[in-house]
């Protein structure tokens, strides 16, 4: 491949949207499926370079929870790619008609879905998110500039010309994909607001403040994962300790597993068979001084203090408050929680529905587990982030996520000057 400057990538990028954009559907997925072929055919040396990544961050001294999300096995393989699977069987979510108004006789106008053309995307260390959002930027006709995290550069970089290669050769353009690496890549490219449409950073509060600050393109997206889970008053004991072990240690260096536990102070008596579960499924408490007194002496709890419940662990780790009730939960996890996913459990409709309209998060759930937010789970077929923000789109950011709008006006000789001199009326008439 042709060696390019950030900025001259861009700008090739732009000039080519229109042509992903045009791409029919049948194209698309006909793309998408080459790309998975491509993917299992050249496994093998994905795998390799994922060794590479993986003995370097030995070396390091990395963290087990972020190993966890360098690894790129069969199994993730398998995963991306069924991912892809359910991205083809997805409907077009391009050309769709959201309003057909007829404003005045042969003067109708239309407001139709369409890519937002170039989206620049920073991710954390994990490969399969390579895969998903390219996938879903060439589902949704876009192109995309995308820069994974150090730690796994070899395997994104194997996985992105696997890719590349497979999209161009079955129909895309030069410009759909492009891969960049390092600070002075990202630097630059935060400079692009002339061929770059919309930023979408995946990382810590800090990064996602820098990038905020430091372009001109619109930036969507989420940095920490502070979720939660509250045991209500009228919470089922099983039920409970089922979920929130799951929401805990099913994947615990996801941005959706729980990291703090609520409880209500009416209901003590689930403390300690709670936290029991949790401990027997090897993670540490941390809880409030209020918590530790129901615990037996040795069961090892660390205490903290209210300022520390903003703490996303990513890992076998959690902190525990009691609450008076519903509001305090809601009042607790809109001060401390990252507006992502919380969730309450209990057996009343109505408290659970006060929960979920008081909680200022993009999901909120009732019985069951806070990893559900994610978009293949939610049939969106992958997602490109989690947009915790209110404006354009909120949640996993799928397909949807990816398109906007344009108005189309179809008239036949019109002209304002009619209707400002009383000529012509309008009379706006809703179509089918």
């Amino acid at each position: 491949m042709e060696t390019l400057s950030v900025k001259e990538a861009a700008k090739r990028m732009k000039a080519d949207s229109p042509k992903m954009a045009a791409l029919s559907l049948e194209k698309r997925n006909s793309i998408l499926k080459s790309v998975k072929e491509a993917l299992l055919a050249d496994k093998e040396e994905i795998f390799k370079a994922n060794l590479k990544d993986l003995e370097e961050a030995k070396k390091s001294s990395i963290p087990d929870s972020v190993m966890k999300r360098l690894k790129f096995d069969e199994k993730k393989l398998l995963d991306v790619c069924a991912g892809i699977d359910q991205l083809i069987t997805l409907q077009d979510p391009l050309g769709k008609v959201q309003l057909n108004r007829e404003l005045d006789e042969g003067l109708v106008l239309k407001r139709v879905t369409c890519p937002i053309g170039v989206i620049g995307v920073i991710f954390e260390a994990r490969p399969d998110a390579l895969v998903q959002i390219s996938s879903l930027c060439i589902k949704s006709g876009n192109c995309a500039v995308l820069k994974g995290g150090k730690e796994t550069q070899n395997t994104n970089k194997a996985l992105f010309d696997v890719i590349y290669k497979a999209a161009v050769e079955n129909g895309a353009p030069a410009g759909a994909l492009f891969r960049i690496e390092g600070h002075a890549d990202v630097n630059e490219l935060l400079t692009c607001e002339k061929y770059v449409d919309l930023l979408i950073p995946r990382g810590s509060n800090a990064f996602v403040s820098y990038i905020m600050n430091n372009t001109k393109i619109p930036v969507m997206g989420h940095a920490d994962g502070v979720c939660h889970t509250y045991a209500d008053k009228d919470a089922d004991l099983e039920k409970a300790k089922k979920i929130i072990v799951d929401a805990k240690t099913q994947y615990t260096a996801a941005c959706n597993a729980t990291e703090t536990l609520l409880i209500s102070r009416e209901r003590k008596d689930l403390v300690l068979p709670l936290l029991t579960a949790l401990k027997d499924a090897g993670v540490k408490i941390r809880c409030t001084s209020e918590v530790n007194a129901l615990l037996p002496k040795d069961f090892g709890a660390e205490l903290m203090e209210e300022d520390k419940f903003n703490t996303e662990y990513l890992d076998m780790c959690i902190s525990v408050k009691l609450v008076a009730d519903v509001y305090e939960a809601a009042d607790h996890i809109n001060t401390y929680g990252s507006h992502h996913t919380d969730c309450i459990i209990t057996e009343n409709d109505e408290t659970a529905e006060t929960f979920m309209m008081l909680v200022d998060s993009a999901g909120t759930y009732k019985n069951c587990s806070t990893r559900f937010a994610d978009g293949f789970r939610y049939g969106f077929g992958a997602e490109v982030g989690i947009s915790t923000g209110k404006i354009h789109a909120r949640g996993p950011v799928g397909l949807e996520g990816l398109t906007t709008y344009k108005y189309k006006l179809y008239g036949n000789g019109h002209i304002v000057g009619d209707y400002a001199a009383g000529r012509k009326e309008f009379h706006f008439k809703e179509l089918e």
